[in-house]
Formats: C-alpha cells, structure tokens, sequence
C-alpha cells in the first residue's frame, strides 16, 4: 500500500486521529489535514477531553518515534477551497477520509448562530471537496462519515441507503427517506444528496459511512503511547450518552436517562470504527457509483445501556441509581428500530460488542482519569432543542469567556474537525 495516497480531513478529532494511525500503520502515506477549530471550541464552550491530547505535531512526532511510518501534517481549513484544491492537486490521493464536520447536534442546536455555521461548514466544505476531486482527481475514492441520524425513527426497517420501492404499479430503487433530528443531522443529509449527485453527474465514486455512536478511546495504535491518545468526550454538548453515564457512576452520580429512554439507536465501538474505514478504502466502487454502508454492531436503547452500566458496576459492589429527567431534544422516546448493517460484514468486519469490552474500554478509562472530570459539564440539559441554549448554556458561555480572558465570540469564522 505504501504507494498508495490517503488524506484524512478532521484528522485532529476523536475518529479522524486514530484513523490516521491505523492506515498509516498498514502501509498508506497518510496526509493529516484540519484547522484545528475543536480545541478552540472546547476553549471557548468551557469543556475538554477527559483523557489529555496532544498537540498534532507531537502526536505525529511521537507516532514516528515509535516506530510508525511518518504522518505528514498540513493545517488546513475545508472551507477555503483554494487551499483544498491545491492540497488535492498536489498529492493526488488514492483515497480522501472525510471527517471534516462539526459533529455536535446540542452544538447545532444551540441558536440560529450555530445552525447555520454548523449547516454551511459540512455542508460548503463538503462541496468544495467534491469540485476538487472532479478538477483534480476525478479517480479518487471519498470515504464520507455520514450518521444514522440521518435517517431517524421510521416505522419499518431501515435499508443501506437505498430501498426498492412500488408505487402505482412501478417500481424503482430510491434513496432512503430521511428523517433527520438536529440541524447537524440535516447537515448530512444535504452531504449525502451533493454526493450522490456528484456520482451521478461527474463520475465519481463515493462511500457513505452512515455510523451510529462510537464508544471507547483506544486502539491498538494510540496504545503504543499516551501521546497518542484521542478525545473521551463526556459533557453534554459533545459526549455520547455511554461516556456520560460512565462518568456519572464513577463519581457516584445519578445516570441521567432522557424522558422514557427507549430511545434506540447504533453502537460501535472506535476499534470497529477504524477497521470500517480501511475495509471502505480497500475496496473502493466504480466510477459514477455511490454506495452506502450502514456502520455500527449492535442497537440499544438509553435505558438499557443505563442498565449495563449499573450492572458493570454491581459486579464490583458497587450502586448506581438511574434518573429520568426532562428530554431537552425532540424525539420519540419509545419507537421501532431495525436497522440492516449487513455490507460491511459481508467485506469482513470482525465486530467487538459493548457487553465484553464495556468495562476495559470505557469504565476503566474514566476511573484512570477521573481527577480530571469538570463536574460542571455534566448539569443536565443545557440545549433545549425548541428554546436552544438555555441559561445554563449561557452560564458556562461567559465562564469560558472569563476563564480565557477576552471576549472572541464563540462561533469560529470557520472550521473543520469531526469528533
């Protein structure tokens, strides 16, 4: 693979990071690409990663010194499309790993200032990608990171992408109605039809990762040194629902469940995530299709993983109490959810599940680094999708502001990391 080209774009995020790792480790020349707005965010919105990240220059730095072949870092921002035209131009890549969106829903939530850099960020950048691929390199292969938040709640199974419909006595094959739940989630649906359409149009080719949530920090790569290390978000704004209830029980809290908690949805965990990826890559479409894999293991609801945290915890003597609190989101809290996730089975994804790796991937990272939990993160909730930010929201906004002693305003110009 070494001649082999792949720019991974978000490459400072929580998946992009070990991504990069793991396809340089298995022979691509891997460009790491972003602008680094995340940890400015997290500067300006009064929250951090529970396990300390590097810089990206020590990162890379201390991915060569352990031994792997070395990772060349560019700053980058998806949105000036010159830059990434030029980025394009120049490598020529195989293959573009496209993790380059902001990735919060609360975050999209939180007011119209939000909204919309949230919606011209994925959704602009995105199409600035696809017109450089078309000047530049029309033969590559883009692995976008799309969500099953796409698609929502619908009352029947959901397909990979597509579903053969009959209406009227004919028959076709469509895109999967959408249902989506967030303005970042309507993001990606827009990222799905420009795609689609460039396929269709130009020629291209193009995977759709539509992924449930991720859960875990490690891989065998970031394992090799703690400066390897990816994000463990936690806090309302950017953490997923397991952190959070892993932290909650660590400190002895409440597990704070949304409304009825039958809300149901996708996991995987990082390592799954990664191999997702490198098996998208590996085995590319033909010019002009755009395909889509459903990308996640196992489906739960809020309540049972609720459960299986208590339960994780009862094994070592220890309770945890379960709260129902007020759902700030708009959403069914009791539905049908079936999902197909077949294809990426079908190229050889060798799943981990949460019942054997919950405690060892998650549980027993938070207890290492639990002197480092802002305790404050975890009020519940602070975006309300109907009002948007409430006061808390506010609270924590100008605590930031103080803490970092000026008055920047909280929405970047512009920006570019996925997790």
């Amino acid at each position: 693979m070494s001649d082999q080209t792949v720019i991974v774009l978000g490459a400072d995020g929580y998946l992009g990071w070990p991504t990069a790792l793991h396809l340089s480790r298995a022979g691509y020349r891997v460009i790491a690409a972003d602008n680094l707005v995340r940890r400015r965010w997290d500067s300006e919105c009064g929250t951090s990663s529970l396990v300390p990240i590097k810089s990206m220059p020590e990162r890379v730095r201390a991915w060569q010194e352990s031994g792997g072949e070395a990772i060349e870092w560019r700053r980058l921002d998806i949105r000036d499309a010159p830059a990434l035209a030029d980025l394009i131009r120049e490598t020529r890549p195989s293959a573009v790993v496209h993790f380059g969106e902001q990735r919060s829903a609360p975050f999209s939530m939180i007011d119209r200032e939000h909204a919309v850099m949230t919606q011209v960020n994925n959704v602009a950048g995105t199409i600035n990608l696809l017109f450089a691929l078309r000047d530049h390199a029309p033969d590559c292969h883009l692995v976008k990171l799309g969500t099953m938040g796409e698609y929502g709640t619908p009352n029947i199974d959901i397909e990979e992408g597509f579903i053969d419909i009959e209406h009227n006595g004919r028959r076709d094959t469509l895109p999967f109605p959408k249902q989506p739940g967030s303005f970042y989630h309507l993001s990606k649906v827009h990222d799905s039809h420009n795609i689609h359409f460039a396929c269709r149009v130009w020629g291209l080719r193009a995977t759709d990762l539509n992924q449930g949530v991720v859960y875990g920090c490690e891989t065998h790569e970031s394992a090799v040194h703690p400066k390897l290390a990816t994000r463990f978000d936690y806090d309302t704004i950017w953490g997923t629902v397991l952190n959070r209830f892993c932290v909650q029980a660590a400190l002895g809290q409440a597990l704070t469940v949304y409304g009825q908690g039958g809300q149901t949805r996708g996991f995987l965990n990082i390592s799954d995530t990664i191999a997702c990826v490198r098996l998208s890559v590996e085995n590319a479409p033909k010019h002009g299709e755009y395909r889509v894999f459903n990308q996640f293991t196992e489906q739960f609801s809020v309540r049972q993983l609720a459960e299986l945290v208590s339960e994780a915890r009862a094994e070592h003597g220890l309770d945890t109490v379960v709260e129902h609190v007020p759902n700030p989101r708009v959403e069914s809290e009791q539905h049908y959810y079936n999902a197909k996730h077949q294809r990426l089975l079908d190229l050889g994804l060798q799943p981990h599940f949460l019942r054997s790796t919950l405690i060892t991937s998650v549980i027993e990272t938070v207890e290492r680094h639990r002197h480092r939990v802002d305790v404050g993160v975890l009020e519940q909730p602070n975006v309300d999708w109907k009002l948007g930010g409430t006061v808390l929201w506010q609270q924590r906004r100008r605590r930031a502001t103080r803490n970092r002693g000026g008055t920047r305003p909280l929405t970047p110009r512009a920006s570019h990391s996925h997790g």
